[in-house]
C-alpha cells in the first residue's frame, strides 16, 4: 500500500468510524517508531515527517556523530558523517530516510498490532465523547438486538451501542428490532471494557425530559418543573410553577384537550400522570400533591424532620386502605359475636346448676 492509498484508506475509516485522521496518524507514527526500536537494536530516536497536503510521510533514523562507533545502530563516524555533509560535527544528529517496508516481520506485525489498538482507543473515545455529550438528556435510540431470556434490549446511540435492562423498562412493554424508542442517559461510567452509558425509561427525569419536549413553556423557562415523583408503569405525580402570572403552568403541561400531556401518558404506556401547581407554602403543597383526595388539615413538624400528619375524610382513604379497614372491622364484629354467644353458653350452664 502506498501512502496514497494509506491515506484514502484513514479518510474512509474518518467517515465510518468517526476516527479521525490525525489521531489514526499519530497511531501510525507511534507504530513506527515502535517498529524502528525492534529493528535497529533498541534505537527509538525517529522522526516522522508528515505531510497531509501531499498525502506523504517520511521516515528517518536519527543518528549520534561520534569519534569511535561502538553500536552502529544508533551511531556513525564523524568521517561517515562527513562524507554526507562537511558541516556535521561530533555530537550532531544524522537523519538516514528509511523505507516501512523493509522492517521486519516481527516489526511490522507490533506496528499493525498497535494501529488496531489505536481504532479500538479511538472507537471508545469516540464512545465516551457521545455518551458525555448527552448525559443527563432525552435520546432516540434504535433497537439492535432483544435478549429474550433476560429483556435486556441493546441499542444503537448515535454511533455507539448501550444496553437499556428490563429492570429500567417500562411495566411490561416489549421491542422490536429496528424500533426507535426514547431513552434517558442517566450516567455515564468508564470501564476496562470501555465507557457505558447507564440508561432508563423509569427514571424520573426521563418524565421530566419528555415533558421538556412537549412543552415549548417549559422548554424556554416560562414554566418550571419543580419536583418530580414517580411509580414507573404506574403513576407520576409533576409539581410545575410559571414565572409569568398570566401562565397557566398546570394547563401549559396538559395542553389543548390534553394533547401534550396525551403524548407522553402514550410514550409512557398509559402511565397516569398528575400535574399539579407548586405551592412555596407547605401545607398547601403536600394537600396538592395528595390530589384527588380532599385533604382536611395538614401539620407540618416544626423539628426540621420534613414529616407531616395529614387529616383526610375516611370515604378519601386508598382502596386499599379502606379493604383493611373493613378488615379489621369485620374481624372486630366477629369477636364481639362470638364473646356473647360463648357468655350465654356459660349463663345456660350456671343456671342448670
Amino acid at each position: 500500500m502506498d501512502t496514497k492509498e494509506l491515506y484514502a484508506a484513514l479518510t474512509q475509516l474518518e467517515k465510518e468510524r468517526g476516527i479521525s485522521v490525525d489521531y489514526m496518524l499519530s497511531q501510525i507514527q507511534r507504530a513506527i517508531v515502535v517498529a524502528c526500536k525492534n529493528t535497529y537494536g533498541g534505537n527509538d530516536d525517529v522522526t516522522v515527517v508528515i505531510d497531509k497536503e501531499n498525502e506523504d510521510f517520511d521516515v528517518y533514523l536519527n543518528k549520534e556523530v561520534v569519534e569511535e562507533v561502538f553500536d552502529s545502530n544508533s551511531e556513525i563516524s564523524l568521517e561517515q558523517a562527513r562524507e554526507i555533509s562537511a558541516d556535521y560535527n561530533i555530537g550532531d544528529k544524522v537523519g538516514f530516510k528509511l523505507d516501512p517496508k523493509e522492517f521486519g516481520r516481527i516489526a511490522i506485525n507490533t506496528s499493525r498490532s498497535i494501529i488496531r489498538q489505536g481504532i479500538r482507543d479511538g472507537e471508545k473515545g469516540q464512545m465516551l465523547q457521545e455518551f458525555q455529550s448527552r448525559n443527563q438528556e432525552l435520546v432516540t435510540a434504535v433497537v439492535e438486538r432483544v435478549d429474550q431470556r433476560s429483556g435486556a434490549v441493546t441499542l444503537r446511540i448515535g454511533k455507539a451501542e448501550a444496553v437499556l435492562p428490563r429492570g429500567e423498562q417500562v411495566g411490561n412493554e416489549s421491542f422490536t428490532e429496528g424500533d426507535h424508542i426514547k431513552v434517558y442517559i442517566a450516567d455515564v461510567q468508564e470501564s476496562e471494557r470501555g465507557p457505558r452509558a447507564i440508561i432508563s425509561r423509569t427514571h424520573p427525569d426521563f418524565v421530566k425530559r419528555l415533558f421538556e419536549t412537549e412543552v415549548p413553556e417549559i422548554y424556554d423557562g416560562t414554566v418550571e418543573i419543580k419536583s418530580v415523583s414517580r411509580e414507573a408503569g404506574s403513576r407520576t405525580k409533576l409539581a410545575v410553577w410559571s414565572k409569568d402570572k398570566d401562565v397557566d403552568a398546570v394547563g401549559a403541561c396538559i395542553g389543548a384537550k390534553g394533547a401534550r400531556v396525551g403524548t407522553i401518558v402514550n410514550e409512557l404506556g398509559g402511565e397516569k400522570i398528575d400535574i399539579i401547581e407548586y405551592d412555596e407554602d407547605p401545607a398547601k403543597f403536600i394537600a396538592a400533591a395528595l390530589s384527588p383526595a380532599t385533604v382536611v388539615s395538614v401539620t407540618v413538624a416544626n423539628d426540621g424532620s420534613k414529616a407531616c400528619r395529614v387529616s383526610v375524610p375516611d370515604g378519601q382513604l386508598s382502596r386499599y386502605r379502606q379493604q383493611g379497614t373493613k378488615r379489621k372491622t369485620r374481624r372486630k364484629a366477629h369477636g364481639l359475636e362470638d364473646r356473647h354467644k360463648a357468655g350465654k353458653r356459660l349463663l345456660r350452664r350456671r343456671g342448670r346448676r
